[in-house]
């Protein structure tokens, strides 16, 4: 059998020493570690992609892209400060496999001297493997925390103030948990995908939206499937309205097209200060329309008199 070649990806004509391996799909960025792709399975052993692991890449790479720009803007306003020498924090909330975590600090923190990632997943099995492909990769300032979204607001081992949070398919109330921590870490930035929300659809299907429940607008969940997908539309819009009565600016777009992912939904929130009344007075009207007015006591908890802080906007 004949060792493979390292081909010119434009000519295919081979170049240097004929043992090395084949070339790598084009897809494989510059500088990234061959040895991490093919940990997390998205190379394989022959440096190919199949077309799964090319459908979670793509779907990782556009993730990063919107994430690369809020990280090139944190270290831009921290030039030349004393926090320059911090370096950014980055928090990932129902890590899993931690690709996300691993794929930004092997293409963002790996070239820099300074930052932190740390990857939270409640299931133990998943935070050894991960410690150990970091330390077998040499990913000294990444860290793997065995807990669940809600435990880690009280976690010692994170750091007060956390740069930006994100929550890949967080499921259910995952997501509103790392609204909170981002809240409590006054993260300049959280980036979400949120996935499976069932809360807000158990409500409906247990007829708490009295007010509507005699009008035509019931139709919107009386099947089951149009329950769970009106669950969760609701559920992200009030996410979004707390985040602006929270001080927060939104943007909604998709993550990828449908044909790589249902779950689509990219909610990214950055800080202005600036408390949204309008959107605080929405939060409360949405609520209180569907039924839901507990949640303001648990997952839209506003801060005592909001709307009253004095950078408050309509």
């Amino acid at each position: 059998m004949k060792p493979f070649q390292n081909k010119d990806r434009k000519s295919g004509k081979a170049q240097g020493d004929p043992a090395q391996a084949q070339p790598l799909p084009p897809e494989i960025r510059p500088g990234q570690s061959i040895e991490l792709l093919k940990e997390l399975h998205i190379l394989t052993r022959e440096g190919k992609l199949n077309q799964d692991s090319r459908r979670k890449l793509k779907q990782v790479y556009h993730l990063f892209h919107f994430i690369e720009a809020l990280l090139q803007d944190l270290q831009a306003q921290r030039s030349g400060s004393a926090s320059a020498e911090r370096g950014i924090t980055l928090a990932d909330h129902g890590a899993g496999k931690s690709y996300l975590g691993f794929i930004i600090y092997d293409l963002y923190f790996k070239q820099r001297p300074h930052g932190h990632v740390y990857g939270i997943e409640s299931r133990p099995e998943l935070v050894q493997k991960s410690r150990e492909l970091a330390e077998r990769l040499g990913f000294e300032r990444m860290s793997f925390l065995n807990l669940s979204v809600a435990d880690s607001m009280q976690s010692g081992e994170l750091p007060e103030r956390i740069d930006i949070v994100t929550a890949l398919h967080a499921c259910d109330t995952a997501t509103d948990d790392a609204i909170a921590f981002g809240l409590q870490r006054r993260a300049p930035y959280m980036v979400l995908v949120p996935c499976c929300q069932a809360e807000v659809a158990r409500t409906l299907n247990s007829g708490k939206a009295l007010s509507l429940s005699r009008t035509p607008l019931a139709e919107l969940w009386r099947h089951p499937l149009h329950t769970r997908e009106m669950g969760s539309q609701i559920t992200n819009v009030l996410r979004c309205l707390y985040l602006e009565a929270m001080g927060y600016h939104v943007t909604v777009t998709e993550l990828v097209g449908w044909e790589h992912s249902l779950k689509n939904e990219l909610i990214i929130a950055r800080h202005t200060g600036q408390r949204k009344r309008a959107a605080a007075q929405r939060l409360q009207a949405i609520l209180e329309e569907f039924g839901l007015s507990a949640l303001l006591q648990s997952r839209f908890r506003l801060p005592e008199g909001q709307p009253t802080a004095p950078d408050d906007v309509v």
